[in-house]
């Protein structure tokens, strides 16, 4: 840990002598003056703690406490206040402030409070670091990837599924990878050590069925596009569910399921048994912000088994992956990254008649924010700034382009 301090007060002469005082202590004070100017610090990778003024200008103390709460209910705010100001500052610890210091404060009253709250600071982040590498070192974190809520929804939802050991139906687009998410449900369950078979459900006769659950036993047998399974197979198929238990059934379609057991094609006390846990794999369309992270995770793969050196990706290149609707889903941007890392021509700009000039021009506009806001960090003054934006146009285009300062920090 850093030791980090986000100093606010509008005051130059103590914002400067406290944080004289914060250096000296061998911390690292970062100076704002302003809600404005310290807003763009707080997420909660902010690893040190908030010492801030009330009384401010604009928004004042108390307005960035709320927005602290918002970002990272664990983040400590130390409030500095005057003596009129003490009964408020105390109702302030109610709503969450970690303490107070009445003004003017000594640089050791300072210190103690800062050392406690960094303290409590550290064992948070060290706590977030343990869970984190523990679901970094399973399956669903390693082989689902994506930053969105959408994904982390399908890793949680993996876990919770492989810890029912119940049938599961996994559902889906088409290119969605239905198989690999079984396969991850299957890791992450008690017999990962057992075999994962996987079989193609169209034409698949009686005697097949059967052997690929003898082959799978005690392990989990996934059957591809259920929704083609032939009619005899489906009535062995719920015989060998109720005499063979240990082997797990995980069947995936990118069919309307319930439509064929209406339409009297698909057993309805097959598709009651499925449906009892079912998951559905989000579209790309539906998760673009997952899209830079995807592609780089299939050039690198695609780098790797062909002993190939990562090449850079341009901005521009991510942004234009991100306008397009990409009906084939995963396997289509594999696909794309895979003709990227070999050189080839396919990883190219979208051509305009399939994104119009307002995606082209959008996504272009978009591909330079995001660059301006990698190249500043994540500090959003500096990047309006090396664009020469207002700072409320710049927040207005982050808004629209769904951008956030704080996913640029590192």
């Amino acid at each position: 840990m850093m030791r980090r301090v986000l100093f606010v007060d509008d005051d130059r002469a103590v914002r400067e002598a406290l944080g004289q005082t914060l250096e000296l202590a061998g911390l690292k004070p970062t100076l704002a003056s302003s809600y404005i100017e310290a807003k763009d610090h707080i997420s909660t990778d902010f690893d040190g703690v908030v010492v801030t003024d009330i009384r401010m200008p604009g928004k004042d103390g108390f307005a960035l406490l709320d927005l602290v709460q918002k970002a990272d209910p664990e983040l400590p705010v130390v409030l500095l206040t005057g003596e009129a100001d003490v009964p408020m500052a105390v109702r302030a610890m109610a709503r969450g402030a970690f303490d107070f210091l009445e003004k003017p404060c000594s640089g050791k009253d300072l210190l103690a409070v800062v050392e406690k709250a960094l303290e409590t600071r550290a064992r948070v982040m060290e706590a977030r670091f343990s869970r984190a590498a523990g679901k970094r070192g399973d399956a669903a974190a390693r082989m689902l990837v994506g930053e969105s809520p959408v994904a982390e929804a399908l890793r949680e939802g993996a876990r919770k599924a492989a810890r029912s050991g119940a049938e599961v139906l996994i559902t889906g687009a088409p290119g969605a990878g239905n198989s690999k998410l079984a396969e991850v449900i299957h890791l992450l369950s008690t017999n990962a050590r057992r075999p994962f078979v996987k079989l193609a459900a169209a034409g698949l006769g009686v005697e097949a069925l059967e052997a690929g659950f003898a082959q799978a036993e005690g392990g989990t047998l996934y059957l591809d596009e259920v929704a083609d399974l032939p009619r005899p197979a489906q009535f062995a198929l719920i015989e060998l569910l109720e005499t063979r238990p240990a082997t797990r059934l995980i069947a995936g379609t990118y069919r309307d399921l319930p439509g064929e057991a209406r339409a009297g094609r698909f057993h309805p006390d097959l598709y009651w048994r499925l449906e009892a846990l079912r998951l559905r794999i989000p579209s790309l369309s539906e998760r673009p912000e997952d899209i830079p992270a995807l592609f780089r995770h299939y050039v690198a793969i695609a780098c790797e088994q062909s002993n190939r050196p990562m090449p850079e990706i341009p901005p521009e290149l991510t942004a234009q992956l991100m306008a397009r609707d990409w009906p084939g889903n995963a396997r289509a941007l594999m696909s794309e990254a895979m003709r990227f890392a070999m050189g080839l021509d396919g990883a190219q700009a979208s051509p305009a008649a399939e994104i119009g000039l307002a995606g082209r021009m959008a996504a272009v506009e978009r591909s330079l924010l995001a660059e301006a806001l990698e190249q500043a960090g994540g500090s959003a003054t500096e990047a309006a700034a090396a664009l020469k934006l207002p700072r409320k146009t710049f927040y207005d285009k982050l808004a629209r382009h769904g951008l956030k300062p704080e996913d640029f920090r590192k």
